[in-house]
């Protein structure tokens, strides 16, 4: 299973699948022949990479938002 794949987070494996969906326009008997296979694993390792950039950028910032927190935190402190 994948995620909804035209979305702004996937613009970058647009071309990708394009190909797997004419691929899927050519027929169940093509897809079940296991024509469309590569093009699939093509679409799942693109998005992959895409939610691994997204998982980072989140963690970056998260990390950036938890040293804030922190901060404000000791400025409580230390005015008691």
């Amino acid at each position: 299973m994948h995620p909804h794949l035209h979305t702004k987070d996937n613009t970058a494996c647009e071309d990708v699948m394009t190909a797997l969906e004419e691929c899927h326009a050519r027929g169940f008997l093509w897809m079940s022949m296991g024509m469309c296979t590569k093009a699939k694993e093509r679409v799942t390792l693109c998005l992959r990479a895409e939610r691994l950039k997204r998982t980072a950028k989140n963690r970056e910032a998260a990390k950036v938002k938890r040293e804030h927190i922190k901060k404000g935190w000791a400025e409580i402190d230390e005015n008691k």
